[in-house]
């Protein structure tokens, strides 16, 4: 199932939201022009758990090299596909969620479920000496935020089957997002039981997971403490 896009209005341009989108595809569009000097740059700037736990690759008193990929692992991506798909989720749910949390509030939010994500997969994986790079376990954050701050809204889905695409259809959000989430945990728990390189091709399930879940925590404290004063109307505004 590929989104379109929701049903959710915003109020306010998603500067953040577009920054973050085009920091990623700048970035990959440099990976690009590496060539033969992509893979000493991605061993580099890519999130290795047995790098972050000092077990390889590394001088022990290299802090810059054992903690900064965490964040600059989030800017990288494997293929366009990979780029595309995080993107895509980023620029639908993003842009509601920016909006609800305000610029500052949605950018720190971003990074520290990166961050979170990233750690869950590390404490799962610590041995692991692949590279871990992309977005998802932040726009997983945002998933997660998204599926508590939104019940009521819904997804302009576009339903494939086989090799013909059967139409758009309205999925609601918690369905959708609730779909996207068993998937993760499914695939996670296959690969809790294989290597990681035989289980989902070297996919973070776990960073899934993990993003998401705090994303869910974070918004509903937020909304706690701050219930929102809007008119019923965005989340059920026509298509």
């Amino acid at each position: 199932m590929i989104p379109l896009r929701d049903s959710v209005a915003v109020h306010r341009w998603p500067v953040v939201t577009w920054l973050l989108i085009a920091i990623n595809v700048w970035v990959f569009l440099d990976e690009l022009l590496l060539g033969p000097a992509l893979e000493a740059f991605i061993r580099t700037w890519a999130f290795i758990p047995a790098r972050y736990f000092a077990l390889s690759e590394m001088n022990p008193g290299d802090w810059a090299g054992r903690y900064l990929p965490i964040f600059t692992s989030m800017f990288l991506h494997g293929g366009w596909l990979h780029l595309l798909g995080n993107m895509v989720y980023l620029w639908i749910f993003g842009d509601n969620v920016e909006d609800r949390l305000g610029h500052v509030r949605y950018l720190i939010f971003y990074l520290v479920t990166g961050v979170g994500a990233a750690l869950v997969h590390a404490h799962l994986a610590p041995d692991s000496t692949l590279p871990t790079v992309g977005a998802s376990g932040a726009i997983s954050g945002v998933l997660g935020a998204y599926f508590v701050l939104f019940p009521h809204a819904r997804v302009y889905t576009l339903v494939p089957w086989v090799f013909i695409f059967l139409g758009v259809i309205e999925i609601p959000a918690t369905v959708y997002l609730g779909l996207w989430f068993l998937m993760q945990v499914l695939n996670g728990a296959v690969g809790l039981a294989a290597p990681m390189e035989a289980a989902g091709g070297g996919v973070a399930w776990w960073a899934h997971i993990g993003g998401f879940v705090m994303g869910m925590a974070v918004a509903a404290l937020l909304r706690a403490r701050r219930p929102q004063e809007r008119p019923w109307r965005p989340e059920y505004a026509p298509w």
